[in-house]
């Protein structure tokens, strides 16, 4: 039983709308079942919350399932309908090999100058925090070294004498340390208990430290003539106002010295004290010269335990444009930076018009090549509904041009096959015509003599035949016995055999007036011939019939037509037979006993030559004889061994002499197939029997 009517599913498959692959019908079936469990789950939803709840579970992988499933469809379909043209495809391909890649390099490119910016941003930041760092190490040094010596004259010393009085000391804070002594001697702003002096400090040290949650430049240096005997620190906190100096000409520097989540660092609703910012954003040089923003880790190490902190605990948050970095960048090179400027500059231009004029000559390949196609399309489609005489216009000289000129010789040849197939069918029609007309033309119910029984065969090479055979019943007692061989084949041999046909049958019937008409225009009379001025004297004989056809057809048909015939005229009150040969084969006459032999008397062929002598001749027929009149397509077909022959022909007539006419025939007829094998028949085969009883 069908779920669905036979009329929706077709609706279905004109519109597309049939599921045809394995993947459309399971997203269909998923779906389906999908849909039926979230309408169990919302009808169980009040009666039973467990199995709805259960139920949830694998509406939702049902879900996913479907969606990935219909995902494949629909890109499939999109597949399809966006690739079945060939422009597209080139398109797509293209795109593929010319756009894709040069977008991934620009991508590329564009990713590896914002991580160099990056790198660059990160290293401006760090560079001057370390030489901040080496600064206030060389200073340091200074500082112990001047400690020292004043602890050795008096046995004290005070930092405060040791600081430099350069303006950018106003802000660090100088501590030191004899011995074991755990109260040090500090100078500079601040409380000299803001930091302590760390048990891993015990030589020299240099870095960006982290105390009380606050991060500091810190040097140490240990001097004197044992290890630890006298350490100094100078700090100086990692502030707006040093982060301003380090690198304000660079952008907004945004510091977080907490270990925070990244997240939430630099979240204006979060910043807390701690955090702050310093610098602006400059402006920006041109439209390409956009903001960009660089996170940098900054490596700081516990002041306490000494311990280096996990990277990124503390951070510094870049924004700038490209065009400070790139003056930061090539401050010192001038003009060279300027000459590798324009450089850049005109390689991206030169890169610019290879794409676009790549894209250009891409575009139009294409087009010429899909509009080839198209016309070729066009071009199968007026082919399809049978209309050949469209042409393809070519207008180019390629491999396509080529392929639409083969196409219109193709249409033009068929178009010439289709007008010769029509001229065939045609003629093939009239042949068929001619063919059923001629077939009335043979003797269909031949009237048997008392003492004399004939039989007729027929079976032409082509459609139609040029070979002629009649039995024409004068009387009671008489009997007309015509065979004949038109010369050529095909339609024009069949139409000189129909003239042949009616004439014998019309001067049969008319011969004694048409004869008197020639006697009275004086016309020679031949040899054999009987005619007298009285009607009722004349007689019709075979040689007057056959005289007055050569004269028809002489003057009737070109010089190259003629015919062979044989007339013979059977009496049977006297079993006479009086016959007249005009060119054709010897008939062959096997008597009861089995002997043979040939009717000799015969003259040239009818309608080559006007005013010929047919000389006729009469023989007597016994009880049993058998008179065999046939035409060369019985005994002249050829294989490897030669001809039939009239020899084999004779010796099988002489066999089967008792046997049916029909069935004389029959044997003959199958010996002439089996002579030919499976060559086609090379001319048509009559055979004409007439045995005296």
């Amino acid at each position: 039983m069908r779920l669905i009517p036979l009329e929706l599913e077709s609706r279905l498959r004109e519109n597309g709308l049939w599921p045809e692959s394995r993947i459309a019908w399971a997203a269909l079936y998923v779906l389906t079942l999908d849909l039926l469990l979230f309408a169990v789950q919302l009808l169980t939803t009040r009666v039973s919350p467990r199995t709805s709840a259960n139920l949830g579970g694998w509406i939702t992988f049902l879900s996913l399932v479907a969606i990935v499933l219909i995902a494949m469809v629909g890109f499939r379909w999109v597949r399809s309908k966006l690739l079945w043209r060939l422009r597209n495809r080139l398109i797509v391909t293209y795109v593929f090999i010319g756009v894709i890649p040069v977008f991934l390099l620009v991508v590329i490119s564009l990713i590896s100058v914002y991580l160099f910016a990056g790198q660059f941003a990160r290293f401006v930041v760090t560079s001057d925090i370390t030489a901040r760092l080496h600064n206030m190490e060389a200073s340091n040094r200074a500082i112990a070294h001047s400690l020292a010596n004043q602890y050795e004259r008096a046995h004290t010393f005070d930092t405060g004498l040791a600081r430099p009085r350069r303006p950018e000391w106003s802000r660090r804070q100088v501590c030191a340390w004899y011995g074991d002594r755990p109260q040090g001697n500090c100078s500079g702003p601040g409380d000299a208990s803001a930091f302590d002096l760390p048990r891993f400090v015990t030589g020299d040290f240099r870095d960006l430290v982290r105390d009380h949650g606050r991060l500091y430049l810190r040097v140490a240096t240990a001097a004197g003539g044992e290890p630890g005997s006298l350490r100094v620190i100078t700090s100086e906190p990692l502030d707006k106002r040093l982060v301003d100096d380090i690198a304000g000409d660079l952008g907004k520097i945004t510091v977080s010295p907490d270990a925070r989540a990244p997240e939430t660092r630099f979240s204006t609703s979060r910043m807390d004290d701690q955090t702050f910012s310093t610098g602006s954003i400059p402006g920006a040089a041109n439209a390409f010269d956009r903001q960009v923003s660089f996170s940098i880790p900054l490596q700081v190490v516990d002041w306490a335990t000494g311990n280096l902190e996990k990277r990124g605990s503390a951070v510094a948050l870049v924004e700038t444009r490209p065009s400070v970095l790139y003056a930061t960048l090539f401050a010192a090179l001038d003009e060279y930076a300027r000459g590798v400027e324009y450089i850049l500059f005109s390689i991206a231009i030169v890169f610019a018009i290879i794409e676009v004029l790549a894209l250009i000559v891409g575009t139009k390949l294409t087009r010429s090549i899909t509009s080839s196609v198209a016309e070729l399309y066009e071009a199968t489609i007026h082919i399809n509904r049978a209309d050949f005489s469209h042409r393809i216009t070519v207008t180019s000289n390629d491999q396509v041009a080529t392929l639409a000129n083969s196409f219109n010789s193709m249409t033009d040849s068929i178009e010439r096959l289709v007008l010769e197939q029509k001229e065939k069918q045609r003629l093939e029609n009239e042949l068929s015509i001619a063919q059923e007309v001629q077939s009335q033309l043979f003797p269909k119910e031949i009237s048997q003599l008392e003492s004399l029984e004939v039989h007729g065969f027929c079976r032409p090479a082509r459609t139609v035949s040029g070979d002629y055979y009649d039995f024409l019943t004068l009387n009671s007692d008489r009997m007309i016995l015509a065979v004949g061989d038109i010369s050529g084949k095909g339609i024009s041999a069949a139409l000189m055999m129909a003239t042949i046909h009616s004439a014998v049958r019309a001067y049969s019937i008319e011969g004694i007036p048409l004869l008197q008409e020639r006697a009275a225009t004086g016309t020679s009379q031949r040899r054999g011939t009987i005619l007298a001025t009285d009607p009722t004297g004349a007689e019709v004989s075979p040689a007057n019939l056959i005289g007055l056809l050569n004269h028809q057809l002489y003057q009737s048909t070109p010089d190259a037509k003629y015919a062979t015939l044989f007339l013979g005229i059977y009496d049977g009150a006297s079993r006479r037979l009086t016959y007249c040969n005009g060119g054709h084969l010897q008939p062959i006459l096997i008597s009861k006993d089995g002997s043979a032999q040939l009717l000799t008397s015969g003259g040239t062929v009818v309608g080559l030559l006007d005013n010929m002598d047919f000389p006729e001749a009469t023989i007597q027929l016994r009880s049993g004889d058998l008179l065999v009149a046939y035409t060369d397509g019985v005994t002249e077909p050829e294989n490897d061994y030669g001809e039939f022959g009239e020899e084999r022909l004779i010796q099988l007539v002489r066999d089967n002499r008792h046997l049916p006419l029909t069935r004389i025939t029959e044997i003959v007829t199958a010996a002439v197939d089996d002579w030919i094998g499976d060559n086609e028949q090379p001319d048509d085969v009559t055979l004409v029997l007439a045995r005296a009883r």
